[in-house]
């Protein structure tokens, strides 16, 4: 990855060093701009990842800026520095599009945290326009089955929608990746993508990560944040992983959906957004209804345009085209022996039943790729990839050890019941029988008696 460049703009030198030290420690490239006009000037030039600078300078003010900032293409986010007292201007600034603001004298490790998620944004934002010009400006879904060519249709045909929509599907099956393709394929794909695992959040700050705050609404907020509802503004927000929201949020979120309104913690007063709402989730939404750990009048406001994403052992036709896909991936980035996979190996790759979907394979790809000293990927390579206990592993430990038939149909039925998590009326599908008929086989592995 290539070195981030932070601009620091004051007209006190001695303050900008002071703050331009730290960040060079962060391993990140530091230029200092004394004054706002030497700072637009240079833009263009220095072509920064971040800027961050001071509202008040003898010159040219912070909100001079913080417009030329914002008038790059891409826009660079700018953090405004403010003295104390100064706060109506600052959040002024943050009205005006500033990323972030900080009161001085300011704690740099604040600063610090801050910087990191900015040009981590940055970042993610960078690659997912690179992403869009290499698929023809929208998140292409990799794969030939008959399922990804209508849930395509189905993410066309909700793409101008307004309506908030709610994925449903395993883990590692592509909910964001289709939850992108539903934005950039609309009206609003030209507007912002902000994504937050909602799982990942402590409840105590997912409030805050979402609505804002305020500085002083809580011990620890030192400064203000805007909330991801305001920097999705125009664009959407995608919600992962829905279902781990705490109840007492939901209801937050509820209303923030009706009244399209935001008031961040502690504020006394609100601003209206325009945001589209995705959710998804891996959860069985109904069920938490009923166990009271999801609200069902928020489940009925998100549920109205409804997306299915089929698990992969679905459509093992998809496994050589995303294979290929991670394959050329992973030569782009870096130098491989590796070209391609022998048939027996896709072969290997499409008996598994993936339990991870999409994500696992694109894991055992990779490791598949550093690890072989081979142009194509053999059959071997594969199998000793795969995950312990899948139904891959068993079929060639079974041949190997000349297991009997019963063993082996034992084996089988056991690795089956592994990936689909317990599911008996899946692993039933997958092995091609009733559910009665697992149910006697497995009292009858047990030495139960037969009904």
């Amino acid at each position: 990855m290539a070195t981030r460049r932070v601009l620091v703009v004051d007209d006190d030198e001695a303050m900008a060093q002071m703050l331009a030290e730290p960040l060079r420690d962060e391993g990140l490239e530091v230029e200092i701009c004394v004054g706002g006009a030497q700072a637009i000037a240079s833009l263009g030039a220095l072509a920064p990842d971040l800027v961050i600078s001071d509202l008040r300078m003898k010159d040219v003010d912070g909100f001079d800026v913080l417009a030329a900032a914002r008038r790059c293409e891409p826009p660079v986010p700018v953090f405004i520095m403010t003295a104390f007292g100064a706060v109506e201007s600052a959040v002024e600034a943050i009205k005006r599009g500033a990323a972030h603001y900080f009161t001085k004298p300011f704690a740099l490790a604040e600063v610090l945290v801050f910087v990191r998620r900015a040009l981590e944004t940055s970042e993610l934002r960078a690659e997912n326009r690179v992403l869009r010009a290499l698929n023809g400006g929208a998140t292409q879904l990799v794969g030939r089955s008959r399922a990804l060519r209508s849930l395509e249709a189905h993410m066309q045909r909700l793409s101008d929608s307004r309506l908030p929509v709610l994925i449903r599907g395993e883990s590692g099956s592509g909910k964001e990746l289709v939850a992108r393709g539903i934005h950039e394929l609309g009206a609003r794909g030209s507007g912002p993508f902000v994504a937050v695992n909602c799982s990942a959040v402590p409840a105590a700050l997912l409030e805050s990560e979402l609505f804002g705050h305020v500085k002083g609404a809580f011990t620890g907020a030192t400064g203000a944040r805007r909330g991801l509802f305001v920097e999705a503004d125009g664009g959407t927000l995608f919600l992962d992983e829905i279902g781990d929201m705490a109840v007492e949020l939901q209801a937050r979120l509820l209303r923030v959906l009706q009244d399209g309104v935001v008031r961040p913690v502690g504020a006394d007063q609100s601003r209206t957004t325009d945001v589209r709402i995705i959710a998804a989730t891996h959860q069985d939404l109904e069920a938490r209804i009923k166990a009271g750990g999801f609200r069902a009048d928020l489940f009925y406001r998100l549920n109205v345009a409804r997306v299915d994403v089929p698990p992969l052992r679905d459509r093992p036709e998809d496994v050589a085209p995303l294979a290929a896909h991670f394959l050329a991936r992973a030569r782009a980035r870096s130098p491989l022996a590796v070209r391609d996979f022998t048939p027996q190996a896709l072969a290997a790759l499409e008996r598994c039943s993936w339990p991870g979907n999409v994500r696992e394979l694109e894991s055992v790809i990779e490791r598949l790729c550093l690890q072989s000293s081979r142009e194509l990927i053999s059959e071997e390579e594969v199998r000793a990839e795969l995950p312990p206990g899948s139904v891959t592993t068993v079929v060639r430990q079974g041949l190997a050890g000349r297991w009997t038939l019963r063993r082996l149909e034992e084996e089988y039925i056991t690795a089956v019941l592994a990936e689909c998590g317990g599911n008996k009326t899946r692993a039933a599908e997958v092995l091609g029988i009733d559910v009665s008929t697992l149910h006697r086989r497995e009292r009858a592995r047990q030495g139960e008696p037969q009904e």
